[in-house]
């Protein structure tokens, strides 16, 4: 089970037994592009906004902002790519896009996954040395250190990818009657093993970092209020935006890897029932689609919830009518220079 919605749904079994479908895909076939389109429409506007805005601001982007401005890039990645999986599904899963396409989307779909979580990883370490070891906070967070730990974080989500380089295949099959892009291992063992190493490293070793380190930004915060500590004001305004985007990506992807983990112990013969099977099956489909909702809510929360970001937003407005006011009156005594001369 991968984020791609454009695999062919099992009707069959997964795991050996002769389970029969219990469940109507029609729905998916007529709500999930109308869906889709419109994630990409509004990923793509919020998405660009507040790349615009973290990229033409006059001041350098701080630490924090450096990875929100690489969550949005990896966010925008992915909403460029739903077009290709609406497409398919509106098509009864035929891929007509061609080999090539089908790796190149997959990989940026799974880029996305990977990497963003890594920058939420970056983003929860940032903020438990700054409020957790304020001392040593100022030589730890530079912006050098964030830009070299991002090109990691992108690096490493191309290495987790490799499977969908190395197995995503377009061939017909014949027992769906469709011509689909699909991941197709050549056995069971190595399946399950890139699955396993999935989940290991895109869902529990860093939602176990995050939870950690949002357990002692919280107990840290709470000390400060106690102490009435109002020297690191900027930090807990930042911190309160970190928080929101973490549990917004928590709600949005835990239940899809914890899909994905029962899917691949399903298939491992580990547990077993045609219930079960069918109750994944519907999951898988719903899950994908809150998964990719994160991409549209990130921004919203940098707007609703990030007080610095919104300064950013009006200065860089004023900055622009500043600007255009100025073009304006040069141009007016341009013109008048001109008439005058004229007149002259």
């Amino acid at each position: 089970m991968t984020l791609q919605p454009t695999s062919v749904p099992d009707h069959n079994n997964t795991n050996g037994t002769n389970c029969p479908d219990l469940y109507d895909w029609e729905w998916l076939y007529t709500g999930q592009p109308v869906y889709t389109l419109l994630i990409t429409v509004l990923g793509i506007m919020f998405n660009v906004f507040v790349l615009m805005v973290f990229c033409l601001h006059k001041k350098a982007c701080t630490v924090a902002e450096i990875y929100l401005s690489n969550l949005a890039a990896a966010d925008l990645v992915l909403v460029s790519c739903l077009p290709f999986w609406a497409v398919s599904v509106s098509n009864g899963f035929n891929w007509p896009f061609g080999l090539f396409m089908c790796k190149v989307v997959n990989l940026g779909i799974k880029i996305n996954a990977n990497s963003s979580i890594y920058f939420l990883v970056l983003i929860s370490m940032d903020r438990y040395v700054a409020l957790v070891h304020t001392l040593s906070h100022g030589r730890m967070r530079r912006p050098k250190y964030a830009k070299l730990g991002c090109l990691l974080m992108w690096g490493f989500g191309m290495l987790l990818s490799v499977p969908t380089i190395v197995f995503r295949e377009v061939k017909y099959i014949p027992e769906y009657g469709v011509t689909a892009c699909y991941l197709e291992y050549p056995n069971l063992t190595a399946e399950l093993f890139f699955d396993g190493m999935l989940i290991v490293f895109s869902f529990i070793v860093p939602v176990s970092i995050i939870l950690f380190c949002t357990v002692k930004i919280i107990q840290a915060l709470k000390i400060q209020v106690i102490e009435r500590f109002n020297a690191e004001k900027t930090e807990q305004k930042a911190t309160n935006l970190m928080l929101a985007v973490l549990l917004a990506f928590l709600i949005c992807w835990v239940p899809f890897h914890v899909v994905t983990t029962l899917d691949v112990l399903l298939r491992a013969d580990i547990l077993r029932g045609c219930h079960l099977e069918s109750v994944l099956g519907i999951c898988n489909q719903i899950f994908n689609y809150l998964a990719i909702f994160n991409s549209v809510l990130n921004p919203i929360l940098y707007v609703i919830v990030g007080r610095n970001f919104r300064k950013k937003v009006c200065e860089l407005f004023h900055e622009w009518k500043i600007k255009k006011t100025a073009t304006s009156e040069s141009s007016r005594s341009s013109n008048l220079s001109s008439t005058l001369k004229t007149l002259v």
